[in-house]
C-alpha cells in the first residue's frame, strides 16, 4: 500500500512539472502586446527556462545523492510555484526573464530523479502513465489560460491560478515525506561507480551519442510545437487567441491520452516499437496541417500529440536496458540535459526563422527534425542491440 501511495505522489509531482510547461505558448499571443515586445521574444523566455533545466539536470546526480529524491522533489516544486507567483505579478519582460531562471532550475533535478526511479523500479506502463500525468498538467495549463482570456481577464490571472495549484501540490509533497523509502546503503556506492564523465561514457557505451541526439531532436519537436502552435493558428490560420489556446490544450491532451494508452500497449509492444509508432503518427499529423483545410487542423493537433506520447517515456524506460543500471542515473541526467538543450535552443531558433518565413514554416521545420529522429533512432537501436552492457 505504501508503494502505491508513493507512486501516486510521483504522478502528482509530474502534474506539477507539466503545468508551467505549456502556459507560455498558450498565453504568448496575448502576452507580447501587453509586454510591448516582438512576437519572437517568447523564445528568450523559453530558452532561459530550458537553460536552467539543463544546468540542474547535469548536476542532478550529485544533488540527489546529497539531499535525496523526496527533498529535491519538494523543493523543486516549491521553486516553480514561487516563480509562477512572480509571473502573475509581472508586467515587465525583463522581470519575466529573471523569473524564468528559478522556474527552469526547479525542473531539472526532479525530472531526472523521478524518471530514473521509475525506470529502475517500475514496469514500462508506469513510465508511460507517469508522463501521462505530465500531460495532464500540460493540458490543464492552456485550458486555465484560455478560460481567463475568454472571460476578458489578463494572462496574469492564468499564471496566478496555476501558481496556487502548484502551492497545493507542495503541501501534498510535504505530507508525503514519511512515505518515501529511505535510500539503500548501496546506493551511494553505486553512485560513485557511475560518476564517469559524459565524454568517457560516450566513448565507451555504443549508442549513447545517438541516444543524446534522439532526445535533442524529439524535444525540439515537442517544445517547438508547444510554444509556437498557438501562434501558428493565430498568424497563419486566423484563429482568435482564446481559440488558439484551446487547440494548444488539445495537443497536450493528445499527449496525455496517448501516454495512458501507451501504458496499456506495453503489454503488446516493446518500447522500441512504440517509439517507431509514435514517429509515424507525428508524420500523419504534420501532413494534415499542411493540407489547406480548416477541418484537418483539429485532427492534426491531436495526432501530433498522440504521436509524441510514447516516444519520451519509452526512450527513458530503455535507459537501464541499453546502458546498464550502474550508469542509469548519470545517463538519465545527461539525456534530460540533452533534451533541454533542444528545448532551449530550437524554439528560440524557430522564432527567429519565423520572422523571415512566417509561422507557416513551423510544419516544415518539425518535419525536418522528424526525419532526423527516425534515422538516428534506428542507428541507436542497432548499436545497443549489438552491445547491451551488464547492470
Amino acid at each position: 500500500m505504501k508503494k502505491h501511495f508513493l507512486l501516486l505522489v510521483i504522478y502528482l509531482s509530474f502534474i506539477s512539472l507539466g503545468l508551467p510547461d505549456s502556459l507560455l505558448g498558450a498565453a504568448w499571443p496575448a502576452m507580447y502586446a501587453d509586454l510591448k515586445v516582438p512576437v519572437d521574444y517568447a523564445g528568450f523566455i523559453s530558452m532561459i527556462v530550458a537553460a536552467g533545466t539543463v544546468v540542474s539536470s547535469l548536476l542532478s546526480g550529485k544533488v540527489i545523492d546529497r539531499f535525496g529524491v523526496p527533498n529535491v522533489t519538494t523543493i523543486s516544486v516549491l521553486l516553480t510555484a514561487i516563480s509562477l507567483v512572480g509571473f502573475s505579478l509581472s508586467g515587465s519582460f525583463i522581470y519575466l526573464c529573471l523569473l524564468a531562471i528559478p522556474l527552469g532550475l526547479g525542473a531539472g533535478s526532479v525530472d531526472a530523479a523521478l524518471n530514473n526511479y521509475v525506470a529502475l523500479h517500475y514496469q514500462a506502463r508506469h513510465m508511460n502513465w507517469l508522463h501521462s500525468f505530465w500531460g495532464v498538467g500540460a493540458a490543464v495549463g492552456p485550458m486555465i489560460m484560455a478560460g481567463h482570456l475568454a472571460a476578458g481577464n489578463s494572462w496574469t490571472k492564468g499564471y496566478a491560478t496555476v501558481a496556487w495549484i502548484q502551492m497545493g501540490l507542495v503541501f501534498v509533497l510535504v505530507l508525503s515525506l514519511p512515505l518515501w523509502v529511505k535510500r539503500r546503503p548501496t546506493q551511494k556506492t553505486t553512485q560513485k561507480k557511475s560518476t564517469t564523465g559524459l565524454i568517457g561514457l560516450v566513448s565507451t557505451l555504443p549508442g549513447l551519442k545517438e541516444a543524446l541526439f534522439v532526445f535533442f531532436c524529439y524535444c525540439t519537436i515537442e517544445a517547438s510545437f508547444g510554444l509556437w502552435g498557438a501562434s501558428y493558428l493565430v498568424f497563419e490560420k486566423g484563429y482568435d487567441t482564446d481559440q488558439a489556446a484551446r487547440l494548444t490544450s488539445l495537443y497536450f491532451l493528445g499527449i496525455t491520452v496517448g501516454r495512458f494508452l501507451s501504458g496499456l500497449l506495453t503489454a503488446y509492444f516493446s518500447n522500441r516499437q512504440l517509439v517507431y509508432l509514435g514517429q509515424g503518427i507525428i508524420g500523419v499529423g504534420l501532413i494534415l496541417l499542411l493540407l489547406p483545410y480548416f477541418s484537418t487542423v483539429i485532427p492534426g493537433f491531436l495526432l501530433i500529440g498522440l504521436g509524441c506520447a510514447p516516444i519520451f517515456p519509452s526512450l527513458l524506460h530503455e535507459t537501464p536496458i541499453n546502458f546498464g543500471e550502474k550508469y542509469s542515473q548519470v545517463i538519465m541526467g545527461f539525456q534530460m540535459a540533452s533534451a533541454y538543450v533542444g528545448i532551449t535552443l530550437m524554439p528560440f531558433l524557430f522564432g527567429k526563422i519565423a520572422t523571415y518565413t512566417g509561422h507557416g514554416f513551423l510544419v516544415v521545420f518539425l518535419g525536418i527534425f522528424l526525419v532526423l529522429i527516425m534515422v538516428i533512432t534506428r542507428q541507436m537501436n542497432k548499436k545497443t542491440r549489438i552491445h547491451t552492457p551488464a547492470s
